[in-house]
């Protein structure tokens, strides 16, 4: 499988045998200064109704939309949204958020979207296990890095893939990606904005790729 991050919330996924999934397709402008999106996939998912996270309209192939709480299958995929906050005011700031999960290749991916919150005992059980977290750690729309870093540790994926921070290409009044990093064991820094990663190759103790943003 490989992940490519297209920026933001923004990732294309490719299985093995092919089927793309994107996630959260942003809009340019407004802060937002990634490439526009002009990959082709077979299904997008989407966290919530915001412009920088559901411009679905940008992504090519006719894809199917995933944006539901609860169970849904998808060109093969098993998908499962579960209900959180956009904030820390249970949605009364900026609305509801969807966390999906779905396997892929054999392994577990969740993606966050815009958590605004810190995760409850009963959520972390409702996601389950998890091999590689897409996670925001901007903080002012989302968790920061002090609440990312306990929502990692209590998921405890293999790999940790944050998201939603300040770029060069993001002007949000959002913090880099930096404080998320201070004091993680494993960290990788990548030239590439795509790595792949297989079942059997995964690591041991949680690891976190950062991508490259230059895109």
């Amino acid at each position: 499988m490989k992940i490519k991050w297209l920026g933001h919330a923004s990732f294309l996924i490719t299985s093995e045998d092919g089927l793309k999934i994107i996630t959260d397709p942003y809009s340019v402008g407004g802060g937002i200064n990634y490439g526009r999106i002009e990959e082709t996939a077979d299904i997008v998912t989407v966290s919530h109704k915001h412009g920088d996270h559901n411009n679905v309209a940008s992504v090519k192939g006719k894809p199917e939309i995933v944006d539901a709480r609860g169970a849904t299958k998808v060109k093969g995929v098993d998908f499962k949204g579960i209900a959180s906050y956009h904030d820390e005011a249970a949605g009364q700031q900026r609305g509801p958020n969807t966390i999906l999960c779905f396997t892929l290749d054999g392994m577990r991916i969740c993606h966050l979207g815009d958590l605004g919150h810190q995760l409850e005992g009963s959520k972390i059980a409702e996601i389950g296990e998890v091999d590689i977290l897409l996670v925001p750690v901007g903080g002012f729309f989302t968790i920061g890095a002090k609440v990312a870093t306990t929502v990692c540790q209590a998921l405890n994926p293999k790999v940790v893939i944050p998201m939603h921070y300040k770029t060069a290409k993001c002007d949000y009044p959002i913090a880099g990606v930096d404080d998320f990093l201070k004091g993680r064991k494993d960290v990788r820094w990548l030239d590439a904005s795509e790595t792949e990663f297989k079942k059997d190759q995964l690591p041991a103790v949680t690891q976190t790729v950062v991508l490259n943003h230059d895109r």
